[in-house]
């Protein structure tokens, strides 16, 4: 069974809601026959972000707020994050353009290290602070992924996979994805956003009962997540 995610490694809610789905996957029965596929998708492909500028201010004028009220809304997303494990330190994040980590990402999934490549990206935006505009930055965690340095050479130096990315945000387009994270399970049901584990394990034995028909769904799943179609919503 096939599991599509369309996200941005700028998204704090996708890297929670790829530890929920996790949560929720590590409990299934069947997850050794589950298939997680990441999908490209820029929340803000435009973005040209100020140099030394920090979250917070690009937050307060992005909503036409006080960097205050930036602050408060981070440290609510940081408390969220950590119930999940993770330690986002907006203190030190650097606000970035996203295109060339989707562009590694698809490098990456050349090589069987696509999830690696998701997990690695978030965990040195959101947890380290790292600049995922740099060159040399995205070339360090191409080798922690075991990335040939010669093809992370040649990808930073083009525009290759740029059309991969963009379609995945065409396919994106086509089934009303209007933010991320946006997960489509064997393509059949849509749950968006960063949902609790509990509904990601209920869509999981939804989808399962219906790609298996032998397997018998599990009772209370329905409505936990809309068709493709718009129906059972």
């Amino acid at each position: 069974m096939k599991i599509e995610i369309w996200s941005d490694i700028l998204c704090p809610f996708c890297y929670i809601g790829k530890r929920r789905l996790e949560g929720a996957l590590a409990k299934f029965a069947h997850a050794d026959q589950v298939q997680v596929e990441w999908r490209s998708f820029e929340l803000d492909p435009n973005a040209d972000p100020t140099p030394g500028e920090n979250q917070y201010v690009r937050l307060a004028r992005k909503y036409g707020n006080t960097e205050d009220w930036a602050r408060q809304m981070s440290a609510n997303m940081a408390q969220m994050a950590a119930e999940e494990g993770l330690a986002f330190d907006f203190d030190k994040l650097v606000p970035a353009n996203s295109l060339d980590a989707h562009r590694l990402i698809h490098l990456a999934t050349r090589h069987g290290r696509q999830d690696a490549a998701e997990e690695r990206l978030f965990k040195a935006y959101l947890e380290q602070g790292l600049d995922i505009n740099d060159h040399a930055v995205l070339t360090r965690l191409g080798a922690d992924l075991g990335l040939p340095e010669p093809e992370v050479a040649a990808l930073l130096s083009s525009d290759q996979f740029e059309q991969e990315v963009r379609h995945d945000e065409y396919e994106a387009r086509q089934i009303g994805v209007r933010g991320v994270p946006y997960f489509v399970f064997a393509d059949k049901y849509a749950v968006s956003g960063a949902q609790p584990a509990e509904l990601f394990a209920e869509v999981l034995e939804k989808a399962w009962g219906e790609t298996q028909p032998r397997h018998e769904a599990i009772a209370g799943a329905d409505g936990a997540a809309c068709r493709l179609d718009g129906s059972n919503c």
